[in-house]
């Protein structure tokens, strides 16, 4: 019997076509782990059963977004209000775009797109796909688990301790409106085993563990990834307002938050802070604004300079990623010099906003073919044979 893993452990990312194992979850939540017979034979995506799953799971999500969950959504909602005592990071408004994100992402048009698209998938039995899920944002595994289901593949995942039950409620919800998936999908409570297959992502220490245990399967490993923008001078204050999005949703956690931002040689710094005002709530927040604080009292006993506002600090450093409370600049004269610095990045770099890349806002809101590093995960799991 075949089986994937999907690892997301962590919050940023780097990509390798390699596999792993993973952590915990609420046990009132458990989803049956028996196999369904039809999914004994799969010679190809059954477009039109991942069409109904894909839309029952967008109407479910945006419910709850809109504070009107459907009946058999009523779970997911109450564990959306609750994370943040198990997550401090989880505040319910954070939780809520995330679940309005992934509601964007599955637009009846955005689906049918993407399913059309659909590479073909080898005639044979499903394998078991194993997915370890991070911790760093809300629902950041869901991607990978809508591609272990439309797949057709057998899916057993594992969200991380810092999932604070999301995923579970998710699950369990999902299978409630969805006929077949209590019987595809499983939640592990210990180390997967019998794995065919890997999908794995973490940091860069974690990288390296799931190369060592997982390089003998086919694997995706992915390993930290940051995103940056890049300005031209051009942009209005509607742009730098979008901007803010990219940079402080999530806290500044994601692999997809804005960390990095090149400007050019007499931009004005002034014109970020006048667009970040909008987020200036971000400071009541005690984990950030601990941050923020730690991270300013340390630069400015090392004299080093910087701008900042009462909640973030702006400073210029060459470094990818910047901490939480920090955003790093650069100054160019020529966009041929960005251009070099962006190519010795490629592997850091997730996201890119702004000028040559995504519309400023639209970093938050990745689609259902912005995989992760660029690696195409549905192109891994279709290719896969028992």
């Amino acid at each position: 019997m075949a089986m994937v893993l999907f690892f997301l452990t962590g919050d940023i990312a780097f990509a390798k076509i390699t596999a792993y194992p993973l952590r915990m979850l609420a046990p009132s939540l458990q989803i049956p782990q028996e196999m369904s017979f039809m999914l004994t034979e799969t010679p190809k995506v059954d477009v039109d059963r991942a069409r109904k799953l894909l839309l029952e799971l967008a109407d479910g999500l945006q419910s709850i977004a809109d504070g009107q969950p459907q009946k058999t959504w009523l779970p997911l909602a109450a564990a959306v209000d609750g994370a943040e005592n198990l997550n401090g990071w989880f505040t319910s408004d954070q939780v809520r775009f995330s679940l309005k994100a992934g509601g964007k992402a599955l637009q009846p048009e955005a689906v049918e797109a993407w399913l059309e698209s659909m590479p073909s998938k080898k005639t044979g039995e499903p394998v078991t796909v194993g997915i370890v899920m991070a911790g760093n944002i809300p629902f950041v595994g869901l991607h990978d688990l809508i591609c272990g289901v439309v797949s057709g593949h057998r899916v057993q995942i594992k969200p991380s301790r810092d999932d604070a039950g999301l995923v579970a409620a998710l699950l369990s919800c999902w299978s409630e409106s969805a006929p077949g998936l209590k019987e595809q999908v499983s939640i592990a409570e210990s180390a997967l085993s019998d794995y065919d297959a890997v999908i794995a992502t973490g940091s860069r220490n974690s990288g390296r563990y799931f190369q060592h245990y997982f390089g003998k399967v086919p694997h995706i490993i992915r390993g930290q990834r940051t995103s940056v923008a890049v300005l031209d001078g051009s942009e209005t204050h509607e742009d730098m307002c979008a901007l803010a999005g990219d940079i402080f949703q999530y806290f500044g956690l994601g692999c997809r938050n804005v960390t990095q931002v090149f400007v050019p040689r007499d931009f004005d710094l002034d014109r970020l802070f006048a667009a970040f005002v909008d987020w200036g709530h971000i400071a009541n927040h005690n984990r950030y604004y601990n941050n923020y604080t730690y991270h300013k009292a340390l630069w400015l006993m090392e004299a080093v300079d910087l701008l900042e506002n009462g909640f973030v600090l702006l400073k210029e450093d060459a470094d990818w990623v910047s901490p939480v409370g920090a955003l790093h600049y650069q100054r160019y004269d020529a966009t041929a010099d960005v251009e070099a610095r962006l190519e010795e990045g490629v592997d850091e770099i997730q996201c890119r906003v702004g000028t040559g890349g995504v519309a400023f806002g639209s970093a938050q809101y990745p689609g259902l073919t912005d995989y992760a590093d660029g690696v195409d995960t549905m192109a891994f799991l279709l290719a896969l044979e028992a």
